[in-house]
Formats: structure tokens, C-alpha cells, sequence
């Protein structure tokens, strides 16, 4: 990023938010940690790093940031909580969950101090942004520990893939992705995890100084786990890249991943892909490592289905996923909608999936003869002509206008034209990333 380029934003700049010394980033920081640091943040071929962050443990925190926290009454302690914050103080005290009121991110965005805990321990307090699919900005009060459990998280289900994930000498223990032109990238240490280094790297051409410093960065990282979304871990398949990263396993996240992008991450590293599903504000909710339902994960998570009026669908049926989410005790939510679209079944040997999930884009189109179509319909028949992504619009005439990144533009452009018997505009792009930075929307109809 030049300093005359027009839109370059002040606080993507390098060390421009920088305020604590690496002893107050890393409690318990010892020599190797120190070296392992210093070592990536000079790499010849690294990125300029435009932020400084640490996990901020101490040695207790390390040891309780590896264990789950405990689910047995745990629903009933966080409506406990939830029934002193500010926000619903304003009304009669709800008692079950369901005296609860709905809530969703304008309310967050209203004032998210009336989330927070009264009595809340803000010196564990980090602050992480989320501009959203509607463009609200938010800034989320973030728990340190439960920001490192998460990484644990990642660690417990590797481990249940059946995929070793222990420390290996100087291998960045992760790996996190990016592909946007301007993000926040740096470096840090995984303080319970041997002081094993890990990166946030943007993998935009333009973050780097010479074209060969991405791969030669990336080789010399050799990261043991990737996570990204779908548009940066597909930058993963170009040749320079596939050639020099062996993951022991890859997660995706953000933005929903196509079965064949999947397919072509799996044939190229022969690892397990991680699809998580979740929210910044809630957490990981669900995960899976094929193309069936989502599992909602073992954790101080409670999800629901709505229909439009709020009320629970039918068994089986499709909703709104509402989420009631205890997992960072900055911010303890209750019912909050996330406008994504899904329905909870039963799972083969216990628990419950969510299929058939459209993040944020459950949208129907109509046919030539007026019948409403879902959008999963052409979901499937994207995925199973080969698209990675794709951006499908509807005009009020009917007419589609469809960008694909990957797949057979003709097969795809036969499949809607036969699904909707509406008149189709294809174009194909190569790359995710072509389909425009951030999380663009997959699908809009404005025809009624």
C-alpha cells in the first residue's frame, strides 16, 4: 500500500495501533518465544505487519484457556447473568428462555454496552471489529481466554479427525488467512501451545513487497493448520502456494463453502477441510467435515429455529437460526438472531445438525410461471457443475444476472434457465477473490 494510493485507510498502517510492549502482549514469554517472534516479524520476505497483538496470559489463564468450560446447568447460570444486564433491566425480569425477547445485531449496534455485565472483568477486555453483511459496523468486546479457548477449539477437533496436532519444530502452529486489499496482519506466540508462533497474513498480491516473497514467506512458515474463508483458502490452490504448504488440516469460515471448492482443497493437501459455521458476536455454533448437516458443537451454545413471526417451526422445518450463545462472558447473548436460514435435525448416533444452511441468504427466485424457488436449488445445481462461488441477482423482470468464480458456465447457464425458465447472463471469473472483496452476497431477487 503506497502512501499516495487514494484508498489506503490510516488504520491498516503499519504500527499505528500498536500500544502495549510485547512482556504486557505475553505474560509468560520466555527466550525461545522471544526469538521465534523477533524471527518472523524480521522474515526478509515477510509482509509489512500492520498490527502488534499477544494472547495476554498469565500462566493461569494459559492452563484454563486449554479446557472447555463446563456444560452441565450452564443455560440456566448464563439466563441468570443475562437477566441483570442493562438492556433487559428496562423491562419485566424474563424468567425461561423463552420470556426472552428476540434480539439481532442493531440491537448490538444500538448499544452494546447494555450486553456487557455490570460487574464484567474489563482487564480481560480485548475489542474485535465486524463490519457484518449489512455494513453495520460493531465493535465486540472480546474475553482473552475465550478468544484463546477458541483456538483449543481447533486443536480438540483435529485431534478428533484423528490428525496428530502437536507442536513441530519451528512450523507456524497456524495460519490465518486472509485475501482483501487492506486487513490486519501480525504476528504472535501461542503461549500454551510450546510459545509456538502463529500469523495473520494477507494473501492480496499487494501486501507484499516482491512478487516471489508470498510463497517464500509461506514456504518458510509451513504452517501446520490454515484458517481462512473460502475466498483466501481457495488463493491456496494457485501453483506457487500449492506447492509449498503441507497443512495438517485447513478451517473455513465466514462465508459459506462450496462442495467442490471443498473437493479441490481436500484432492490438493489431502488433509480434512473444517467447515465452521458461527458468528463474531456468538462464536463457532457448528461444524462439519463433509457436505451433510452441520454439528452444533459441544459448547455453551443453544440454537433454535424461528419463523418470521418468532415463533418455533415445525420439526424439521425451515427457519431462522436464533442462537443463545455463553461462551464469552463479555458478551452473553440470548436469542439473537442471525439471519441466517437452516433447520435442526437429529444426527446419526446423537446430537443435533443444522441442514440446509443459507448464511444470510435465504432467498427465494420465481419462475416464469410465478412458482417460488429457494435459493438451495441453485445452490445444488452451482456446486455440482463445478462452482467455487458465485453471485446470483434477479431483476424484477425475472432475469438472472450470474457470476460464477470456477465451474462449467454453460452447464450452469442450461441448469438455471431449465430450474427457473427465466433468461440467464452468465460470466465467469477464475478466482474467488474476482467475485470482489469482503463477503458479497450470493444471492438477491428483487422480482415479486
Amino acid at each position: 500500500m503506497s502512501d499516495d494510493d487514494p484508498l489506503a485507510l490510516g488504520e491498516y498502517r503499519p504500527g499505528s495501533a500498536a500500544v502495549l510492549t510485547d512482556a504486557e502482549r505475553w505474560p509468560t514469554l520466555d527466550a525461545d518465544g522471544a526469538a521465534r517472534l523477533q524471527r518472523w516479524r524480521t522474515h526478509p520476505a515477510a509482509p509489512a505487519w500492520v498490527h502488534a497483538t499477544g494472547d495476554r496470559l498469565s500462566a493461569e489463564a494459559v492452563d484454563r484457556a486449554r479446557t472447555p468450560l463446563p456444560l452441565d446447568g450452564w443455560l440456566d447460570e448464563h439466563l441468570a447473568v443475562a437477566r441483570a444486564l442493562p438492556f433487559y433491566r428496562r423491562m419485566t425480569g424474563p424468567r425461561t428462555l423463552d420470556d426472552f425477547p428476540l434480539i439481532g445485531r442493531a440491537d448490538l449496534v444500538a448499544d452494546i454496552s447494555a450486553f456487557v455485565p455490570l460487574d464484567a472483568d474489563l482487564d480481560r477486555m480485548l475489542h474485535g471489529t465486524s463490519s457484518g453483511s449489512t455494513g453495520a459496523a460493531l465493535v465486540i468486546p472480546d474475553d482473552v481466554e475465550e478468544v484463546a479457548r477458541g483456538f483449543y477449539l481447533l486443536v480438540r477437533l483435529v485431534r478428533e479427525a484423528g490428525v496428530d496436532w502437536e507442536p513441530d519444530a519451528e512450523r507456524l502452529a497456524l495460519m490465518w488467512v486472509l485475501q482483501q486489499r487492506q486487513a490486519f496482519t501480525y504476528v504472535s506466540i501461542l503461549s500454551g501451545f510450546a510459545q509456538r508462533a502463529m500469523a495473520r497474513v494477507n494473501l492480496d498480491r499487494g501486501a507484499w513487497r516482491a512478487a516471489s516473497d508470498r510463497s517464500t514467506f509461506v514456504r518458510d512458515a509451513d504452517p501446520q493448520v490454515i484458517s481462512g474463508n473460502p475466498t483466501s483458502l481457495s488463493e491456496l490452490l494457485t501453483p506457487e502456494l500449492r506447492a509449498v504448504v503441507r497443512p495438517l488440516a485447513l478451517f473455513s469460515g465466514a462465508m459459506a463453502l462450496s462442495a467442490p471448492l471443498r473437493a479441490a482443497l481436500e484432492a490438493a493437501f489431502s488433509c480434512p477441510v473444517f467447515d465452521v459455521y458461527g458468528l463474531h458476536e456468538t462464536r463457532p455454533i457448528a461444524v462439519r467435515t463433509d457436505d451433510g448437516p452441520f454439528r452444533v458443537l459441544d459448547r455453551r451454545v443453544h440454537v433454535e429455529v424461528l419463523d418470521a413471526a418468532g415463533e418455533p417451526v415445525s420439526d424439521g422445518a425451515m427457519g431462522e437460526i436464533t442462537v443463545t450463545a455463553g461462551e464469552n462472558p463479555l458478551l452473553p447473548l440470548v436469542r439473537y438472531r442471525t439471519g441466517d436460514f437452516g433447520r435442526l435435525v437429529d444426527l446419526p448416533g446423537g446430537g443435533v445438525g443444522i441442514a440446509d444452511l443459507e448464511g444470510r441468504e435465504h432467498t427465494d427466485f420465481v419462475s416464469a410461471a410465478g412458482a417460488r424457488v429457494p435459493s438451495v436449488d441453485l445452490t445444488q445445481q452451482l456446486q455440482s457443475h463445478g462452482a467455487h462461488g458465485w453471485m446470483v441477482e434477479q431483476r424484477a423482470d425475472g432475469g438472472l444476472e450470474v457470476t460464477i468464480a470456477g465451474g462449467d458456465g454453460a452447464a450452469i447457464t442450461a441448469a438455471l434457465r431449465a430450474l427457473l425458465d427465466q433468461p440467464v447472463q452468465l460470466e465467469r471469473v477464475e478466482r474467488l477473490a474476482d467475485l470482489g472483496e469482503g463477503k458479497p452476497r450470493r444471492f438477491r431477487s428483487a422480482a415479486r
